[in-house]
């Protein structure tokens, strides 16, 4: 009876088990996927789609997966609209997919080309089109116009259905006027005015004279640079608890301009007080440098003193041997009593070598061009006098508007990089030259003139003069490194016709050429040689002409052979401030032709910074020219007047026949200037200057013989004002001169007009 009872348990519990395996068998096959269906889709297929999903054949039912899974085609960008449902046991997956963008264009712009707006959108032809990547871009090109002064600019993206599911899309631009700045307010300042701050930063306000201007539409990097320069100025006169609280831009509501205003806190001026040198190198003598540091205890502080005390102290101590070094000023406040000391700690820099050299910011000249203009190379040890040396030289060119040149970290500690960073300025000049005379002569003349051709560093004029007296064209070209070498090589060609009737009775005709060739003999001396030919003709004598020049008709064949000497320390050679540049030439003729004489000239200026937009001039010219057994033709003579003696007109000085007036030239002649250009107190932007200047000198000495010759030999002095625009249109000058002291004789010149264009 138990066997039965065991045996009928058994069967219970196997029959328990089979329903309970079948109803879950049941259960699991009816909660699995049999089958994914994608609806809807065009271009994209549609195991893509599935690729997509995270719910697949085999899995089960889970809302998760499908919220997953929903997400995740969404995230693509390829689809506007996805649904995702259960058919017994199918997955049914209904997309809408994203149009692919056809066309994409740009309408209403015209400050800014197609080019300069595709470059900022991320969107391009073949792409898929989402609404949030049209909003991305849109709004990266309203930053574009912001970016360029246009705040008020509005862009709208429009949308056109084309078949196969494309779309063209088009942004219509309103890019609206520049938002300028109305007004810059300051707050805070009590030692300085509103307008001494306004001068000092670089955001201006909207005047009607600025129409070339840039600098006074909104900028908000421009903004962070004025809070430096805010800073900068306050510190280089004395006020070291200087800060700016705020820089705050309110944009009027019609989206037109700004209002700027800055918060300042000026804080107490200091002065200088204890200054001293210290150094740890073994054989440096600190007591030389002192006289090189020109801070002095009580002078008011002046943060950017003691930058360029540094760099002073960097170059001298590098003169001295010390090619390492390392350079820090400690400074202690003293509050009480408001004066900073300083001390100029002199140590041992690390042993640095130029591991590279980068030229930045020349988009014309070639690297070529700067580079051999570097004192230091890369692999030398880096030396901060030199570096200075390589800026200086590279500025001299006259190519750049800024040369900057810096060092940084290299790749490795003992390594640094020097960075030289430029601006280019322009070098062609078109310029023109008018001078008006008290005896209503009309002078002019033309020239074309390109300094850095085809960013090479070559030099190539060519000059046509038209006027009622003198007609010319010459063409000059020089190579600066003529064979890679610091060797410059050139030519000039020239033709002139001159008419001396008016104050000499005769016409004058010139052909020839030049050979020259020049090298350095230091970092600022140069010697030059040449070679001329020339051919001069006297014709055209009046009938009453002085018979002086009655006896000079003719033609005469000049071959002569000369040297130039020049020393340069000018800190520009088109704008000088600072600096001397001095120069003497001479030439011997006979070598060839039919004239024998000696010619020397001497020349020299020399330029003082006095004050901030003041410079001062002193400069000098003389000249002797002696016949080596003959006289000296009158086509050889000196003339004085015009440009080289403001007051006096051309030939209005010197010998003169005392019959007809005409005048003989001198075979000596020395002319000096005194002159000082300063602002007028108008905009700085505006680029206009003032001068007043004084000539003096005298031209003597015709090297003709016999009564009727009028040559004092006495000093001439003329003096005036004058004005000097640099406008948008080329640089403008006029002078108003005045003869002083004259002889009775002598022709005067009222007013001198100069005027070009850079290119």
């Amino acid at each position: 009876m138990s066997a039965v009872i065991r045996i009928l348990r058994v069967a219970l519990l196997v029959a328990c088990a089979a329903m309970a395996f079948g109803g879950a068998q049941a259960q699991t096959s009816s909660d699995l996927v049999t089958n994914v269906q994608v609806v809807g889709n065009q271009r994209i297929e549609a195991d893509t789609v599935r690729s997509y999903m995270l719910i697949g054949v085999g899995d089960r039912f889970e809302a998760g997966r499908i919220d997953r899974s929903l997400k995740s085609l969404y995230s693509t960008g390829l689809f506007a609209d996805v649904t995702i449902r259960r058919e017994g046991n199918a997955v049914v997956v209904r997309v809408v997919e994203n149009p692919v963008i056809n066309q994409l264009a740009f309408e209403g712009n015209r400050k800014l080309l197609d080019e300069d707006l595709r470059a900022e959108v991320q969107l391009r032809p073949r792409v898929v089109y989402t609404r949030s990547r049209v909003q991305a871009d849109v709004q990266r090109l309203v930053q574009l116009y912001q970016r360029s002064g246009r705040f008020a600019a509005t862009i709208e993206p429009k949308v056109i259905q084309q078949p196969s599911n494309r779309v063209d899309l088009v942004f219509e631009i309103n890019e609206g006027e520049v938002t300028g700045i109305r007004k810059i307010n300051f707050v805070g300042n009590q030692r300085y005015t509103d307008g001494q701050l306004r001068g000092a930063i670089s955001s201006r306000e909207e005047v009607w004279y600025r129409f070339f201007a840039a600098d006074d539409t909104y900028d908000p990097d421009r903004l962070t640079f004025d809070r430096e320069l805010l800073r900068r100025f306050y510190l280089e006169r004395g006020y070291a608890d200087f800060r700016v609280v705020s820089a705050v831009a309110e944009l009027t509501p019609d989206r037109s301009d700004f209002f700027v205003t800055f918060s300042v806190e000026e804080g107490e001026q200091y002065r200088f007080g204890e200054i001293d040198l210290t150094t740890e190198l073994k054989g440096l003598d600190v007591e030389p440098l002192r006289d090189v540091v020109e801070a002095e205890t009580g002078e008011v502080y002046n943060a950017e003193l003691v930058d360029d005390v540094i760099e002073t102290l960097t170059i001298e101590v590098g003169r001295l041997g010390h090619a390492f070094v390392d350079i820090r000023p400690r400074t202690k406040r003293n509050r009480d009593v408001r004066t900073i000391d300083v001390t100029f700690a002199i140590n041992q820099g690390p042993n640095v070598y130029v591991e590279r050299i980068n030229v930045i910011g020349n988009l014309r000249t070639i690297d070529k061009v700067i580079r051999r203009e570097m004192a230091i190379s890369e692999g030398d040890a880096f030396n901060a006098a030199r570096m200075q040396r390589s800026k200086e030289r590279i500025k001299a060119l006259g190519f750049f508007e800024e040369v900057e040149v810096t060092r940084r970290e290299g790749r490795f500690p003992d390594q640094a990089e020097i960075d030289v960073t430029v601006e280019e300025r322009p070098t062609g000049e078109l310029s023109f030259g008018v001078g008006f005379s008290t005896v209503d002569l009309l002078i002019g003349d033309i020239s074309i003139r390109e300094r850095n051709l085809l960013g090479r560093g070559q030099d190539l004029r060519a000059a046509l003069g038209i006027a009622s007296r003198r007609q010319s064209f010459d063409i000059s070209f020089t190579e600066p490194y003529f064979l890679d070498r610091q060797l410059s090589a050139g030519f000039d060609t020239f033709l002139t016709r001159s008419d001396f009737s008016d104050f000499a009775g005769f016409n004058q005709r010139s052909i020839g050429f030049k050979l020259r060739t020049a090298f350095p003999l230091t970092e600022v001396v140069t010697l030059g040689f040449n070679y001329e030919l020339r051919s001069d003709e006297v014709r055209d004598v009046d009938a009453g002409a002085s018979r002086f020049i009655q006896a000079q008709a003719g033609s005469t064949t000049t071959s002569a052979i000369g040297y130039v000497a020049a020393i340069d320390r000018l800190d520009d050679r088109l704008q000088p401030t600072s600096g001397f540049f001095g120069r003497v030439r001479q030439e011997i003729a006979g070598l060839g032709g039919n004239l024998h004489f000696l010619r020397t000239r001497f020349d020299y200026d020399h330029y003082f910074p006095i004050a901030e937009g003041w410079v001062s001039k002193i400069g000098g010219e003389a000249g002797v020219i002696m016949g080596l057994g003959e006289d000296i033709r009158i086509t050889n003579r000196f003339f004085l007047g015009g440009n080289n003696f403001r007051g006096f007109a051309n030939g209005g000085v010197g010998p003169r026949d005392a019959i007809t007036g005409d005048a003989l030239g001198g075979i000596i002649f020395a002319v000096g200037t005194l002159e000082q250009s300063f602002p007028l107190g108008l905009p700085e932007e505006l680029g206009i200057l003032g001068r007043v200047f004084t000539d003096f000198g005298t031209l003597t000495e015709s090297d003709e013989s016999g009564p009727g010759i009028l040559d004092t030999g006495s000093l001439r002095v003329s003096a005036g004002v004058g004005v000097t625009w640099a406008s948008p249109f080329g640089p403008v000058a006029v002078d108003l001169g005045i003869a002083l002291v004259q002889e009775e004789e002598d022709e005067e010149e009222l007013i001198r007009l100069n005027f070009g264009t850079r290119f």
